[in-house]
Parts: structure tokens; C-alpha cells; sequence
């Protein structure tokens, strides 16, 4: 992640802000010292913060860096084996098929695999759905063309996506940020933001280029029926 990125993110948070009605541009403006216009065209990204721009609106929204990160993410490439005490386990890079049907990876299913050292996974915690209790845990994807545009920029084109499939549960994974899940959608597997309401899940993308999908449910189904698991790290090639 480098500091456009950091601006960008900055900016979304900002937007869905006020998209909710808990800010508007006027009252950023207030809070920051900044001209209404100076914000505007940072938020309709016609110009960039300086450094110190930047940390006063973090600092007038209460915000730190790390709460507009929504995950775990690794901005390098995928690491390469190493000596290490922490024991490192190997998780299949599979198709999203196989990460939606197969409760089992078999050999034939696994396209590549990638190391991860475990505390990095087992730290994580669980909320597994019935159906999901006694799945493999944890797997990857990578991310297709249109995935990786629909939450730009979290996901790159070509990352890998680690995906914790005993996390089924919407409760936020961490208070105040939004949790990233890997959700059943048809014969398609998509990396959203989800939230329940009057039967439906609310598929967000993280880009405003994308639209919101409606999910219904029938009555017998519950969300742990279609979230595959939470995306617990992130891997972008270099």
C-alpha cells in the first residue's frame, strides 16, 4: 500500500460518511480548517492531501490509519520459503468452485499452494456455521479481473485472497470496520462487504463504480448459507 492509496482509502471512508448522513462536506470543512472547495476536490479526487492535510482529517473524524485498513493486508509479493521458528503451513490456492463446494481439498483441486506462517492464521478467530464446522479451514483464491475492480483498491489484480471458512457469522469481525467475505452469488464466488436486512444481503463493493447487489433469502436459508468464509490476508504480487 503506498500513500495514494492511503488517500483513496481516506477518501471512501469520508464519502460513505456522508452518503450515511453523519457528515457533510461543510462540516468536514469546519472540523479540518479547510476551504468547502479544497474538500470537494479532494473528495471528487480532483486534488490530493499534503502529509499534514492528511493527518488532520484522520484526527477531526477520530480515525487512525489502521481503521480504514478493513483487513489484514500483505503489499508485497508472496513470501518465499523461509527459516523461520514460527511454523509456516501450506494453504491451496484452489478455484473459487472448489472454495464454495469442496468440504475437502483434494490434491487434483489445488492449482498452487502458498506458505503462511500458522500464528498468522490461528490467531484468527472462528464463528463457523453449522454446515461449515467441519470444512478445511483455510484456502485461497485468487482474485479474477472483476473482483479486484469491484473493491479497488484492496485487491489487486492477480492477489491472493486467504479465506477463513469457519468465519460464517456477520457479527463485525472487528469493532467499527467492515469485514471482507468471500459470498456465494449463483455459480459465482464474490468479495464483498455484507450486511442482512428484511431478508436480503447487501453485497457492497469497496469502488462507487460498482453497484450494490440485493441477496434474498428463501425462509428456511440463514447468511451462513452463502458467506464461504471471512478473507483473513491478503497477498499483491509485485
Amino acid at each position: 500500500m503506498n500513500f495514494q492509496d492511503l488517500h483513496e482509502l481516506l477518501r471512501l471512508e469520508l464519502l460513505r460518511r456522508i452518503d450515511r448522513g453523519t457528515l457533510t462536506q461543510s462540516r468536514l470543512a469546519q472540523q479540518t480548517g479547510f476551504q468547502q472547495a479544497h474538500i470537494s476536490n479532494f473528495l471528487n479526487r480532483k486534488r490530493a492531501l499534503s502529509l499534514e492535510g492528511l493527518d488532520r482529517v484522520l484526527a477531526s473524524q477520530n480515525l487512525s490509519i489502521d481503521q480504514i485498513l478493513p483487513l489484514d493486508l500483505t503489499a508485497a509479493a508472496i513470501p518465499p520459503p523461509t527459516q523461520t521458528s514460527d511454523p509456516i503451513e501450506i494453504i491451496p490456492v484452489v478455484s473459487p468452485s472448489a472454495a464454495m463446494d469442496d468440504a475437502r481439498i483434494s490434491p487434483a483441486s489445488i492449482i498452487e499452494t502458498i506458505q503462511v506462517s500458522a500464528s498468522r492464521l490461528h490467531d484468527n478467530r472462528a464463528r463457523p456455521s453449522t454446515r461449515h464446522a467441519h470444512w478445511q479451514r483455510f484456502l485461497a483464491i485468487r482474485a479474477d479481473t472483476q473482483q479486484s475492480a469491484a473493491m479497488d483498491p484492496l485487491l489487486s489484480p492477480g492477489a491472493i485472497a486467504v479465506l477463513d471458512r469457519h468465519y460464517n457469522s456477520l457479527s463485525p469481525y472487528r469493532a467499527h470496520q467492515p469485514t471482507l467475505y468471500a459470498v456465494r452469488c449463483g455459480a459465482a464466488l464474490l468479495l464483498r462487504f455484507v450486511d442482512f436486512d428484511e431478508g436480503r444481503l447487501i453485497l457492497r463493493p469497496y469502488s462507487r463504480d460498482f453497484p450494490v447487489q440485493l441477496l434474498p433469502l428463501a425462509t428456511h436459508e440463514t447468511p451462513g448459507d452463502y458467506i464461504v468464509g471471512r478473507v483473513c490476508l491478503v497477498f499483491s504480487e509485485l
